[in-house]
């Protein structure tokens, strides 16, 4: 029986009751991704980049002038001119203006994607701690109630004038310290349940069960890394910015051909007339230099950046996959010495038959109820670890 109820409590740490709970956390996800008021106004930001960016690629404003001379001297009338023009620039310049606008509307779209995958994140991770005070508080709540029926027994015996008032004390005292805990638990579990809102939009979420299935295997870390560096935001966020800069130095290469302005234009003077066409072309001495040598500087920087920023990834990533491998190496440690724990009912019966003194009953429980902590910790920081790990696939 005592072995029975042991996996009984080690079993609630991998398996759910009826459906896997890693859907329902999935489902609460897609909810705060669609109400997360920080993610609805980024998509709002993007359109109006996405315009902003089309409308510097527009045409100038046909220009319209127009002369008209009634003083000096003069043998004849009047004179009078009018010209109507459009300028434009080089017609591949808005071509790679086109590709360049595209690139920053990647930017702005990856930049989206990393900070979603921030926020959804920091939801799994207030899901993982809700799902740990919830789990937590089923704990103390049994611990609470044998904590009571010790002080009601002590009590009893005190009455009886079989204990001391020190052991009346001692049990009193750990009873109001259990019914602190579930307190204070409760005061977390709503804290987390807030956060959780916050980030839904303001709306309210399904509190979710304290069951959260644990997968074995997360796979190899080689295999991780390749998944990470194909569907990473983070990754696609630099790919982006290189493209860019490269656009860009074509973008500046483009605009180093000359501008031009076609039109049509009237002349005139009483009895005589002139109409025709108005060409015209700009020579591009001054305007564009140095903004090609600064766009491939920028672009040689943006590549740098790419190899330091992907190097300093992989050793945190490396760093995580290291302790996540060590932590589920104690955990799977503590599943299988933890059976060979006295549980706290076996505990219980054996104070009640009088096999322990009170002071050495508490000490055993003590430790069992340590072990057992210990344990769920490790389970959530496993928990928090594998989301860290998983992060590319939110």
């Amino acid at each position: 029986m005592y072995k029975n109820i042991v996996f009984a409590i080690c079993g609630c740490l991998f398996y759910v009751n009826g459906f896997s709970q890693s859907s329902t956390i999935e489902r609460i996800l897609k909810e705060i991704e669609q109400n997360n008021t920080e993610l609805k106004g980024y998509q709002s930001y993007i359109n109006s980049q996405q315009l902003e960016n089309k409308s510097t690629n527009n045409l100038p404003d046909p220009q319209f002038s127009g002369f008209y001379l009634p003083f000096g001297r003069k043998t004849t009338g009047d004179y009078t001119e009018f010209q109507i023009s459009q300028s434009f620039e080089y017609p591949t310049v808005y071509a790679a203006r086109d590709k360049w606008n595209l690139s920053k509307t990647e930017q702005l779209e990856s930049a989206y994607a990393k900070r979603r995958q921030e926020v959804l994140l920091s939801a799994k991770n207030n899901l993982l701690e809700l799902a740990f005070f919830q789990k937590q508080k089923t704990i103390e709540l049994e611990r609470r109630a044998q904590s009571k029926r010790v002080f009601d027994q002590i009590q009893e015996l005190f009455d009886k004038e079989q204990v001391g008032i020190l052991d009346l004390n001692k049990a009193k005292i750990a009873w109001m310290q259990e019914q602190f805990v579930v307190e204070q638990i409760d005061s977390d579990i709503q804290i987390e349940i807030s956060k959780l809102k916050t980030l839904n939009g303001g709306i309210p979420i399904e509190v979710i069960s304290s069951q959260i299935l644990l997968p074995a295997e997360i796979g190899t870390i080689e295999n991780l890394w390749k998944d990470k560096l194909t569907s990473d935001p983070r990754f696609q966020e630099l790919k982006a910015n290189e493209t860019a800069s490269f656009l860009k130095i074509n973008l500046e290469k483009s605009k180093t051909l000359p501008n031009m302005a076609f039109g049509l234009n009237y002349q005139g003077v009483r009895g005589s007339n002139y109409s025709g066409f108005y060409g015209g072309i700009s020579i591009p001495l001054w305007n564009s230099k140095y903004k090609v040598e600064a766009a491939e500087a920028n672009h040689n920087y943006q590549q740098s950046n790419t190899q330091i920023i992907t190097s300093s990834i992989y050793s945190e990533f490396q760093e995580t996959y290291i302790r996540y491998e060590l932590m589920l190496e104690k955990y799977n440690e503590y599943k299988a010495v933890i059976g060979d724990l006295n549980s706290e009912s076996l505990l219980f019966e054996a104070y009640k038959l009088g096999e322990y003194s009170f002071m050495d009953y508490y000490m055993e429980l003590q430790f069992h109820r340590n072990a057992s902590d210990k344990m769920l910790q490790m389970e959530k920081e496993l928990h928090v670890l594998q989301a860290q790990l998983l992060k590319h696939q939110l």
